[in-house]
């Protein structure tokens, strides 16, 4: 095909459609040029198509991903805020019980996961590139209004509430962006796209419970500067918002594929999927988001360090644990089967939390935190192994109706990953309860390793079971 790339000069009047192939490339056989229109949309993209993937596509994919990643990050960032502010609100002066706490660390996942699904829909209603500035615009909101709620302890419990609630715009922001690196990439390397699109966003957790602690109590003396945990997000969002206006690009041929959804959500697979799902992915992002909380209920000495005169908090490790430990899990997989990975995740989950039960009392905080790393990288790993099973399922599935598998698949991880988000919430909620009926969390841990026990007998009787050779592909 020709590499030309070539502008039209006219501004379309709406969301555009995508231009014509010229009649000398239809007279020749070939593919159609890439095309440039205003607003940065690209008619005829086509990655899968070797000549335009090597002249034009990778650069333009390869800096879409780059902004993509940005944006994303600071999505989860966003997300993740209240995971440490909540624990430090009594600190400042509020007064809140120990369920409110909880409610302010878990609403956010909540939220995030149900806006998970509208948002897998909006790329191609709004343009890639129109719609990560909309959606790193949309993270100012709960930035500034947290900055402005925690700067008076006299804000009443709801008002925070509904605050935090918003921030669950970072987390519907995993579903977007990945949709919109999806379309970008060739089948042959949209795993490794997709990885790092992921990767990329779930370090933000990490970033936001390492950095908050160190700006909140810097030059703050013996109180804290709680609005810095919403301030200091304000210009890496602008930016991010600048980069997808000036580098990023809409596809007009990204489609949304509504058939390919409802399809996906008639197969029973596509349910107990999502189930190991929230057992993996969700047990990571709620385990993340209550660590902090956990930490200073169980260590109040160890919320925070001293290092060189700045407070410096620990929880922060555990996403970043589970966030490296994601890719590598995915590796795995392609070895070794993503349905034998992700049973040997769960037994693992299984008896790291009922060893953080049993060795508590005697262990101190460094074998809590210690075990809880370990539980935070076999749920990464478990993470990284169900995400690959999912395409490989529905590969293997005889379709049973005329939606092509491939589209079926691509629905069904967007919907899977709204789905497991819904862990971030289920978590806290468990130990909340656990808390208000005994005082303790440990009603909560058994409850969890009795989940995971399931769970991983779940995997074993629908994807191992059935045969080594289909185990060994799924």
């Amino acid at each position: 095909m020709t590499d030309t790339v070539t502008t039209e000069q006219h501004q379309p009047q709406s969301a555009p459609a995508a231009a014509p192939a010229t009649a000398a490339a239809v007279a020749a056989g070939a593919a159609p040029a890439l095309v440039m229109r205003p607003g940065r949309w690209i008619d005829h993209w086509d990655p899968e198509d070797h000549e335009q993937w090597r002249t034009a596509g990778r650069a333009i994919a390869r800096r879409n991903l780059r902004w993509s990643i940005f944006a994303e990050f600071l999505g989860f960032v966003v997300w993740q805020l209240w995971s440490i502010v909540a624990v430090t609100l009594p600190e400042a002066g509020f007064a809140l019980s120990t369920g409110e706490i909880f409610w302010l660390i878990s609403i956010p996942s909540l939220v995030g996961a149900t806006l998970r699904i509208p948002y897998s829909f909006l790329v191609p209603r709004f343009g890639g590139r129109n719609w990560t500035i909309i959606s790193a615009g949309l993270l100012l909101a709960p930035a500034i209004a947290l900055a402005v709620c925690v700067g008076n302890p006299e804000t009443p419990f709801g008002v925070l509430l509904a605050v935090a609630a918003i921030a669950g715009f970072g987390g519907g922001n995993f579903a977007s962006s990945m949709s919109n690196i999806t379309y970008f990439y060739p089948q042959r390397e949209k795993g490794w796209a997709l990885g790092l699109n992921a990767a990329g966003g779930n370090l933000g957790a990490a970033v936001a419970q390492f950095v908050v602690p160190i700006v909140i109590t810097i030059g703050a003396g013996a109180s804290l500067n709680l609005p810095l945990a919403g301030w200091i997000w304000v210009p890496f969002i602008l930016v991010a918002m600048v980069g997808a206006w000036r580098r990023m690009d809409n596809l007009s041929n990204a489609k949304a594929d509504l058939a390919g959804s409802a399809a996906a959500l008639k197969e029973p697979h596509l349910w107990v999927l999502s189930l190991l799902y929230i057992g993996t992915f969700g047990s990571f992002i709620g385990f993340a988001s209550v660590f902090p909380k956990l930490i200073v209920d169980q260590f109040p000495a160890f919320g925070a360090i001293e290092v060189g005169g700045t407070s410096i908090g620990l929880a922060f490790l555990g996403a970043l644990v589970g966030s490296l430990a994601r890719p590598y899990g995915g590796r795995l997989a392609d070895r070794f089967g993503g349905a034998r990975i992700t049973m040997c995740a769960f037994a693992a989950m299984a008896a790291i939390t009922l060893a953080v039960l049993l060795a508590l009392p005697v262990t101190g905080f460094w074998g809590f935190l210690g075990l809880f790393l370990l539980l935070f990288a076999a749920a990464g790993a478990g993470n990284g192994s169900t995400y690959r099973m999912v395409p490989i399922v529905f590969a293997l599935r005889a379709s049973g109706d005329e939606t092509p598998r491939k589209r079926k698949a691509a629905a069904a991880l967007g919907l899977i990953s709204a789905i497991g988000a819904y862990g971030g919430f289920l978590i806290p909620q468990a130990l909340n309860l656990s808390f208000q009926a005994t005082g303790g969390y440990a009603g909560a841990f058994l409850g969890f390793v009795a989940g995971y026990a399931v769970l991983l007998a779940l995997t074993a009787l629908v994807y191992v079971r059935p045969g080594r050779a289909r185990a060994q592909q799924i």
